[in-house]
């Protein structure tokens, strides 16, 4: 009978024991536990470059030139990333117009919204670089970087005196007193009315600029305002003005993001989400693979049997024909057929239950713009218009008949107006040696001959034709609008708004992102809230063989090769040129509705 009465007599002292080793055991875990430094994974995104609209076509290893929508995208996957603690956004100068600031702002403030920081390290500390940055959390720089913020200038070239000199004389006619498209090349200096409209879009954005800042930063828009005049500063200076908040290196942002918590870890994920082309062409797959990417077949682009929401990109200078990339001086073109082609796609798929129209356009031709117009009119589906930096003119004319327009803060917009003419080059020809002959027949044969400027009756046809465009497009305008006629004639007269300016007249209906726009097309097409839906991106991209070897049409590929070496050779002479573009279009087009002017912002 001993052993039972052991066992009964050792049970306290071993309950006892195990207690005592299970709260050791939990202290030695917990003291490990707290010795182990905490993780925290934030993105790392560079931000840089002019953010072209539209799809991309990849190159063979990756992205040639990141999208808008791919960088917004970026920021929106870092927004639901729940791995993720924060993102480090890196600027090293950027290229974009207001619209596209507007957008990079928005998904940077998406991110904040969803409890994660954001932190800015400006490399080199421009304007629009600021005020990308002013969006985030913390803004650091350099001890050797300076923010150059000095607000804003506009700067016009005029080319009468050169004209003068070669014995060109444009002979250009317009429709609308603020329809300055001409005036660079017919005066020496601004009309009253052109630097009427320049001072109010400055005055607009300047004080867009200063309120991004003040709600940002905290100061007042006197103390902004203040800071802007006595710009630019080193970085410590900035520091002390409140304009950022620390003046440290890149590679102690870790530090700074833990405030030197050696407990809490910092892994950087360089280039967050940033997608790479599956390069694995081996094997029969890998070679259809190969062969859809070099002739610009877009996998991504095969969707299911779900709605859609098309998204149709109209990007550049309008023109009849089909789109290109870059012309002789640089600019690119929207052609009437490549557009409408994707209109009439989108309408025939019956999953599309709505279109997002995103304009980027200062316009062009007359003819091609109403051609365009009318497609979208003749689609029978919702239209959204996302207007980005430039809905102007052309751009403008197959805008205002959608069910909406969102426009953003800082559009280019407006400019209702129509202008045409000529360059007579016969005193240039004279010059060099160059003599004519000349036979007609008719009292205006010569209207639109290149050799000498108008006669008296054929300027008086020429202003009557423009005069028949100008009503058109206000008619066309007052009644998308649901505007009196009078009412709607009195803003335009080729008059150029900011987004901000064009909702408070009526030109908009609201400011708002492409996402915003896309989420009210959803809502026209009574897509339900809990039904996801796909986008169909129109029209396809430049394909990699012609970014390898360029368009097939053997005049394109020239002006492409003419272009980048003179873009290489001398950066300033080239931006000069380029403005030379109306000269190219009027050659081409006898009516014009072209925006006069762009405004950049260093």
């Amino acid at each position: 009978m001993p052993m039972p009465f052991l066992k009964c007599r050792w049970l306290p002292f071993a309950l006892v024991l195990g207690v005592c080793l299970c709260l050791f055991v939990n202290t030695v875990s917990a003291a490990e536990e707290e010795a182990k430094p905490t993780r925290e994974n934030w993105g790392h995104i560079v931000i840089k470059g002019d953010y072209p609209e539209g799809p991309q076509m990849p190159g063979l290893f990756g992205d040639v030139t990141e999208s808008l929508s791919k960088a917004v995208e970026r920021l929106e996957k870092a927004a639901e990333d729940k791995s993720l603690t924060g993102v480090i956004l890196h600027l090293k100068g950027t290229e974009v117009g207001w619209a596209k600031l507007n957008e990079l702002r928005q998904a940077i403030l998406k991110v904040r919204k969803s409890k994660k920081k954001v932190y800015a390290w400006i490399e080199s500390g421009m304007t629009k670089d600021y005020l990308i940055a002013s969006a985030c959390d913390q803004i650091v720089m350099p001890e050797s970087a300076t923010l150059i913020l000095l607000g804003l200038r506009a700067e016009v070239s005029f080319y009468k005196n050169l004209f003068d000199w070669l014995d060109v004389k444009p002979d250009v006619l317009r429709v609308g007193e603020y329809k300055s498209a001409a005036e660079p090349y017919t005066r020496t200096e601004m009309s009253p009315a052109f630097r009427e409209e320049m001072e109010a879009l400055l005055d607009n954005y300047f004080g867009q600029i200063i309120a991004m800042i003040s709600k940002s930063r905290g100061l007042s828009a006197e103390q902004v305002e203040t800071a802007i005049n006595a710009g630019p500063y080193m970085a410590v200076d900035a520091k002390k003005l409140g304009l950022i908040d620390h003046v440290a290196y890149e590679d102690q942002l870790p530090e700074l993001i833990t405030g030197g918590n050696k407990k809490t870890e910092v892994k950087v994920i360089h280039n967050y989400a940033k997608k790479r082309l599956d390069t694995d062409f081996s094997g029969i797959a890998g070679l259809i693979k190969l062969m859809d990417l070099l002739a610009g077949i877009d996998s991504s682009q095969r969707t299911g049997s779900g709605p859609r929401i098309a998204v149709i990109y109209a990007t550049g200078a309008i023109m009849s024909g089909s789109s290109s990339q870059g012309g002789l001086l640089g600019m690119h073109v929207l052609g009437s057929d490549t557009f409408i082609k994707a209109v009439e796609k989108a309408a025939k798929d019956e999953q599309v239950k709505a279109i997002v129209l995103r304009v980027d356009s200062p316009g062009g031709s007359a003819l091609a713009s109403d051609l365009m117009w009318r497609a979208l009119q003749e689609a029978g589906k919702p239209i959204v218009v996302s207007m980005g930096d430039v809905a102007a003119s052309g751009g403008y004319y197959i805008s205002m008949g959608a069910n909406r327009i969102f426009a953003e803060p800082g559009t280019l917009t407006g400019s209702i107006g129509v202008v045409g003419g000529k360059i007579a080059v016969e005193g240039l020809y004279k010059k060099i040696g160059i003599t004519s002959s000349v036979i007609s027949r008719g009292d205006n044969s010569g209207t639109f001959s290149p050799m000498t400027g108008f006669t008296e009756t054929e300027r008086t046809a020429v202003t009557k034709l423009l005069y028949a465009v100008y009503k058109q497009f206000t008619e066309k305008a007052a009644t998308g609008r649901k505007m009196e006629y009078d009412a709607l004639e009195k803003l335009a007269r080729g008059r150029v708004y900011t987004g901000e300016m064009a909702l408070k007249i009526g030109l908009v209906d609201q400011l708002g992102t492409l996402d915003d726009a896309i989420e009210h097309a959803r809502k026209l097409g009574k897509i339900p809230d809990d039904q996801k839906f796909e986008k169909l991106i129109l029209p396809r991209p430049t394909s990699p063989f012609e970014q390898l070897f360029g368009p097939a049409d053997a005049d394109a590929r020239l002006s492409q090769q003419f272009s980048k070496m003179l873009n290489q050779l001398s950066p300033e002479l080239s931006q000069q040129l380029q403005k030379l573009d109306v000269i190219n279009l009027l050659s081409r087009e006898k009516t014009l509705t072209v925006m006069p002017f762009d405004i950049r912002v260093n």
